[in-house]
């Protein structure tokens, strides 16, 4: 085959493959439309989808504007961030570290973030957005000690996940000792903020979380541009001009920083990150990391579950935390059993 040709093939299939990553970015985007509309139209009082087109145009009425603005717009706003921000830091973490388990709700972070929150609620007595920010600063703090401790002249991906683990048997530890000591109104209050709920958002929460999209998003995505030279090792990346340890920390101090955010707006959503990721990988079928795909799969699981929870009529209007956690588990369960029998260490 001669050069022009071989040019002429590699070109062919970059174009598919970027024809294929828009047209699944595409689909997954009408389909989390499709759903965010759903979500403003369902509920105890029904608002027809032309009556909810006219409040977002700003003509709608005072019940009209109290129920879609007020109460549903934040609640599906939240969904739909959360649920990038999840979906993101899992592809993330799972693509830097050869593993598909690490997720920041198996290695820690959204543990750490979680024990933070438990300890502000429970022993300081804090709630609304103080609660959202020693949870972020317990994510970061946890993600500190964990790299801290994994570090042996570098960060092996195996090492890291172990260590997370330990450290969130150990953070789980903690929550349960508060739990288990405190007062039966105020461990409900921690009971219900650490199982991921989008119940009573409102906009003073969707502001500051949109901006820290607004910022980590694109930081993300622009340093998740060279994750695949990553994969080639890590001497065949600085051959090609990556700076490897600069670009790993960026990019873990990224997903961190998504799991943190998302988790102190909501809670701990359960298995998005973990979930997230393989899902949306397995439309482009080109072996990258799919960070797009897996934001929008976050995102379309987060607004799913709390649909069903909230308008399946056997479910008591569980957390949509509850009912990710019931199909995230087996799924966990899966993936260690595949990984044992396959004798993968990461």
């Amino acid at each position: 085959m001669t050069a022009a040709a071989l040019d002429l093939a590699r070109t062919r299939t970059r174009t598919r493959g970027r024809v294929r990553r828009v047209s699944v970015a595409g689909a997954l985007t009408v389909a989390v439309l499709v759903v965010v509309a759903l979500s403003l139209v369902v509920g105890a009082a029904v608002v027809s989808l032309p009556d909810v087109l006219s409040t977002l145009a700003g003509q709608g009425s005072r019940n009209t504007n109290y129920v879609v603005l007020e109460l549903r717009l934040p609640r599906a706003l939240a969904g739909v961030l959360v649920g990038i921000a999840f979906g993101l830091s899992g592809a993330v973490l799972q693509t830097l570290l050869h593993n598909p388990l690490a997720s920041p709700d198996v290695i820690g972070i959204s543990t750490g973030a979680s024990a933070a929150a438990v300890l502000g609620i429970i022993g300081i007595g804090l709630s609304g957005p103080a609660v959202s920010g020693l949870a972020l600063g317990g994510a970061l703090l946890t993600a500190l000690l964990m790299y801290a401790i994994a570090w042996r002249n570098g960060v092996s991906g195996y090492r890291l996940i172990l260590v997370g683990i330990g450290l969130n048997s150990l953070l789980l530890s903690v929550i349960s000792y508060f739990m288990t000591s405190a007062r039966v109104t105020t461990a409900q209050d921690a009971l219900l903020w650490i199982s991921g709920s989008l119940s009573g958002r409102n906009w003073d929460q969707i502001v500051p979380l949109l901006v820290s999209l607004v910022v980590l998003v694109p930081v993300t995505l622009v340093l998740g541009r060279v994750l695949g030279m990553l994969g080639l090792g890590d001497d065949t990346a600085r051959g090609l001009g990556v700076t490897v340890g600069r670009v790993r920390l960026g990019l873990v101090v990224a997903a961190v920083g998504l799991a943190g955010v998302a988790t102190a707006a909501t809670g701990p959503i359960a298995f998005i990150a973990l979930l997230a990721g393989p899902i949306g990988r397995g439309p482009a079928k080109d072996g990258g990391p799919a960070l797009v795909p897996s934001a929008l799969v976050g995102a379309l699981i987060v607004l799913v579950a709390d649909v069903v929870a909230q308008h399946t009529p056997f479910l008591p209007n569980l957390p949509v935390g509850v009912l990710t956690g019931a199909i995230g588990a087996p799924y966990l369960l899966w993936q260690l059993a595949r990984t044992n029998s396959g004798g993968q260490g990461g």
